[in-house]
């Protein structure tokens, strides 16, 4: 079971995804569920925001969202991170991964 919650601060709907990074892969490729958390692999390195930035980029692509709605909210120099998906549902989450 994938890890997250539900922000709903502001009145806006968000989920909160527990990812756990690799920096400096092959590809880029969501891998599947790795325990509780999304295994994100980027191609990116962990330097400068560019793997968070990659993390981001992609998540935003699978899940059919703005680039600019997809956020690290912990874990910016952490291969395990937080990430919020504005305008996502729990629901539309599990389907996809969980």
């Amino acid at each position: 079971m994938m890890s997250f919650a539900v922000d709903e601060t502001l009145g806006l709907v968000a989920a909160l995804l527990s990812v756990k990074a690799v920096p400096g892969a092959r590809r880029d490729e969501v891998a599947g569920l790795l325990g509780d958390r999304l295994k994100v692999r980027v191609s990116q390195p962990p330097e400068d925001g560019k793997a968070n930035a990659a993390i981001c980029a992609l998540l935003a692509r699978e899940l059919g969202v703005k680039r600019a709605a997809v956020s690290v909210v912990r874990g910016v120099a952490s291969p395990e991170k937080v990430i919020r998906v504005q305008g996502v549902s729990a629901e539309m989450v599990r389907s996809r991964w969980g």
